[in-house]
């Protein structure tokens, strides 16, 4: 058994899920079919290229100016 990431963001009405280690994306109506769907969706993926350790991936933030937005739709 082995633990991998997920990074989950809200598209509308989806969740979109991504497994940073492998690079498998999948989706989901709640969060939990999205964790289901990734995971089935890794192993089917793993089953085909089996895994090689690269370490765990790095997990930050940043942060981006607001006025960014605004600046760029002024240009537009």
């Amino acid at each position: 058994m082995r633990t991998f990431s997920a990074v989950i963001h809200k598209e509308e009405d989806m969740y979109v899920v991504k497994c940073p280690e492998v690079g498998t994306v999948s989706q989901g109506k709640t969060i939990e079919e999205a964790l289901k769907n990734i995971k089935e969706a890794t192993e089917l993926y793993l089953e085909e290229f089996p895994f090689k350790e690269n370490g765990k991936p790095i997990m930050t933030v940043f942060e981006v100016a607001e006025y960014a937005k605004v600046e760029k739709a002024v240009r537009a």
